[in-house]
């Protein structure tokens, strides 16, 4: 697997939120579609333009848009990943069903989870 891609309203502007969250430097940057890549290598995460873009709604709703995928993010401090995904805009969601997960949403709506990893996750 090459990347996987995220549609947005406006795809420069989700690429500007996860590159800052991860980290990770441009490999492709055209207005309708940008490829951000981690610098060892490996999958990458890439974002296209829809102006048709309707959010997915997370946990599942009747007659919305669900959500079909979603991000892992494993981070080292879950409560300072948190706040530093909300200053670049995420948003906390209200349900949370995991005591040692965090779900957020990106600035456009897609939901994406921040764990850390602990010897009960093998």
């Amino acid at each position: 697997m090459a990347a996987c891609t995220l549609d947005a309203p406006d795809a420069r502007q989700l690429a500007d939120f996860y590159e800052n969250l991860l980290g990770w430097p441009r490999r492709s940057d055209a207005p309708e579609w940008v490829e951000l890549a981690p610098s060892d290598g490996g999958a990458g995460l890439s974002f296209q333009t829809e102006p048709l873009f309707s959010p997915p709604r997370w946990p599942s709703a009747p007659s919305r848009q669900q959500m079909m995928m979603h991000l892992d993010i494993e981070v080292d401090d879950l409560t300072s990943a948190v706040e530093r995904a909300v200053a670049l805009g995420a948003t906390e969601a209200d349900f949370q069903p995991q005591d040692d997960v965090r779900v957020l949403y990106d600035p456009v709506g897609h939901p994406f989870c921040l764990f850390v990893h602990t010897d009960s996750d093998s």
